[in-house]
């Protein structure tokens, strides 16, 4: 009961460190740098920055069971607008041509639509990652509109295309209100055929194992979707669950940890190397702090200490050829297909 105590607590510093105390007991597997050894994938480097993602905070309207960020409506974390400034700042000196805003929910954050504005003013595709509840709540209804206007791509999570399944994980009436803001966003013109507007679904597995196909599995959504509640959509991405935070408590308590680290151990792809989303984005968390990854953000793993910690620093000539910092979490996104913020990694 310890270990869940200590998950359990809103520490950024405790928290992360008790986290890496678990996942690197390593119940007699092999590490992630001796796996990606034996398949001759070493060193791992990134290969230039080509989205930069940042985690506007940890603020969010819900409290989703397999949230790696630890989120939820009492979550004070929320980067200033100095650090967006000095985020756009980036943008301004180079050429790098996504912005991707996560958090929490992204659209909470008082300098989000801000933010939006000046990459869009830049030429920048601007990706919002939306729980889609957020755009149904009170205060929030106008953002549909605003991101249309500005072309933004969104990004939306819908674990499972069955109520119960989607309020199981998400929270009472989670299912409801996400297809009324798919609704609303198709009115948009958002994932509808022939529109620019583009809408990606994720959908992330219920519980501790790997996602199923990503292109059957798109199949049955935009089938079941369409036929139950007309709502079309570009594409859908599928993302494994990582044992961090949140749903590393929840295999703690259900005794399934050793279990899952296993089942993602002996899933490693060597496919999904190459293609893995630390190689070309660059993770900014609400402080403004640098990481290869929004998990490593997660676990407080910086990039790696030669390489500028700060977005105030930032020096692309150095981070985009950085040395990636690895840990167990790592075998997560290497697992079957592979998994990134971009879906499944190979076909």
């Amino acid at each position: 009961m310890l270990e869940l105590t200590l998950l359990r607590r809103h520490d950024p510093l405790a928290q992360p460190m008790e986290q890496l105390r678990i996942l690197n007991d390593d119940h007699g597997l092999p590490s992630f740098e001796e796996t990606l050894a034996e398949h001759d994938s070493l060193p791992l480097r990134a290969n230039g920055i080509r989205v930069l993602q940042i985690n506007v905070g940890k603020l969010c309207n819900q409290t989703c069971r397999h949230c790696h960020v630890d989120a939820g409506p009492d979550r004070r974390e929320v980067m200033s607008h100095q650090i967006a400034e000095a985020v756009i700042d980036v943008l301004r000196r180079t050429d790098i041509p996504t912005l991707d805003i996560t958090g929490g929910a992204p659209e909470m954050n008082p300098s989000f639509r801000w933010m939006v504005q000046e990459a869009r003013k830049l030429g920048r595709q601007v990706i919002d990652r939306s729980n889609l509840t957020i755009l149904v709540t009170a205060g929030y209804e106008d953002l549909p509109k605003f991101l249309a206007e500005q072309q933004v791509e969104i990004v939306a999570s819908l674990p499972c295309y069955l109520e119960e399944n989607v309020d199981a994980q998400r929270g009472q009436f989670a299912f409801r209100r996400s297809i009324e803001a798919l609704k609303r966003l198709n009115e948009l013109g958002y994932g509808q055929p022939g529109s620019p507007l583009t809408l990606t679904l994720v959908f992330n597995p219920l519980g501790p194992k790997l996602p199923p196909d990503q292109t059957k599995l798109e199949e049955a959504y935009r089938r079941e979707l369409r036929a139950r509640y007309g709502i079309e959509f570009t594409r859908l991405f599928t993302i494994t669950n990582m044992p961090i935070s949140r749903f590393l408590s929840d295999l703690l308590e259900t005794d399934q940890f050793e279990t899952y680290q296993r089942t993602l151990v002996e899933a490693f792809n060597p496919a999904a190397v190459d293609g893995l989303m630390c190689r070309t984005t660059l993770s900014v968390d609400w402080l403004g702090n640098l990481y290869d990854c929004d998990f490593n953000q997660m676990l407080a793993l910086p990039v790696i200490s030669h390489a500028p910690q700060h977005i105030r620093d930032f020096d692309a000539a150095s981070l985009s050829d950085r040395p990636i910092v690895t840990g167990p979490h790592c075998f997560g996104c290497t697992a079957g297909a592979g998994s990134s913020c971009q879906g499944s990694l190979t076909s």
